[in-house]
């Protein structure tokens, strides 16, 4: 490509980039900076492969030092910003990355709703999920007459348990974040399967009539449980879609951009997580609470995480 070709193609580009490091590195500018430096770190590569003129070598080498210098006292500044990351970053992530959000929210969701309405109906249909030993740990943990709700404790504790699913949310989080480099299939596939286990074990439990036992154990931590899932499909996507439509990147660098570009996501998911295991361990299991009062909480917690999650983009323009 002859130079002044290239000077075309990308003039747009360092045009915005010297105008965003001419203002203050906050909101969209600082991610503009973000998403560009890898850009113009090949451009300046390119230059200098192909003997451009020492003109323009020079004023790409000069935005990738200002860039670097910027991104760099910008980060450092808002490191421990932990207030801003919560009020602005993560919502604002979970905005930009609606779209993976809603694909995985449509993978999961879908596959839990028909297994939830078949097990409901045929008696049967449970055993085609799960196996009779599993089917009998299950309605051992909800049943009514039970002291504890949920999994059976391997320690009289609740801290245990706090620990216990801490590592179990996390595990299945990753697996749906880690399943993108398999071009997104790997991720798909942990919510699709993820989704018909919970629909298989809520349509089972509803046909036993353990009503007041399942949904009010699963509606307060799983406004945060569920949700995290969600999201980390939707990062695990954003992974995948970076190979499969590595665009100006070869895929090693795309995957490098979109890794950086979920790692709010990943941030706050984790967060989620931890309160969501919180909320298992020292409530959710609670035999003595009233069913009114765990359905009035749950859906306090239900309408609070939605509300936080739909907030990001009132930050989009800022």
């Amino acid at each position: 490509m002859k130079q002044h070709r290239f000077e075309e193609l990308h003039q747009p580009l360092w045009q915005q980039i010297e105008e965003s490091l001419a203002k203050p590195a906050q909101g969209d500018n600082s991610r503009i900076l973000a998403e560009h430096y890898l850009s113009m770190c090949q451009h300046l590569a390119i230059a200098k492969e192909r003997l451009y003129d020492a003109a323009l070598v020079d004023r790409l080498n000069s935005l990738v030092l200002a860039l670097y210098r910027e991104l760099y006292r910008y980060r450092s500044e808002t490191r421990l910003n932990f207030f801003a990351f919560f009020k602005r970053d993560f919502p604002l992530a979970i905005y930009r990355h609606r779209y993976y959000i809603l694909l995985a929210l449509v993978v999961f969701a879908l596959p839990g709703m028909i297994a939830g309405g078949w097990t409901y109906l045929d008696e049967e249909a449970v055993y085609s999920v799960l196996d009779a030993s599993q089917v009998r740990d299950i309605e051992r943990m909800y049943d009514p007459e039970a002291r504890k709700l949920g999994r059976e404790r391997e320690a009289d504790t609740d801290i245990f348990m706090f620990g216990f699913y801490i590592k179990n949310n996390i595990s299945v989080a990753f697996r749906c974040f880690a399943g993108g480099i398999l071009l997104g299939i790997g991720t798909l596939l942990v919510l699709f399967f993820n989704g018909m286990f919970i629909g298989t074990i809520a349509g089972h439990l509803t046909r036993l009539d353990y009503v007041d036992t399942f949904y009010p154990f699963v509606v307060g931590h799983g406004s945060f449980e569920l949700t995290a899932i969600v999201f980390s499909g939707a990062a695990g996507l954003r992974l995948g879609y970076a190979l499969i439509n590595p665009g100006q990147f070869t895929r090693l660098d795309a995957l490098r951009v979109a890794g950086r570009d979920v790692v709010p996501m990943i941030y706050g998911i984790v967060l989620m997580l931890i309160i969501a295991a919180f909320l298992e361990a020292f409530w959710s299991s609670s035999a003595s609470l009233p069913v009114a009062v765990k359905y009035g909480v749950g859906a306090l917690l239900w309408s609070l995480v939605l509300l936080y999650s739909f907030s990001g983009r009132r930050h989009e323009s800022r």
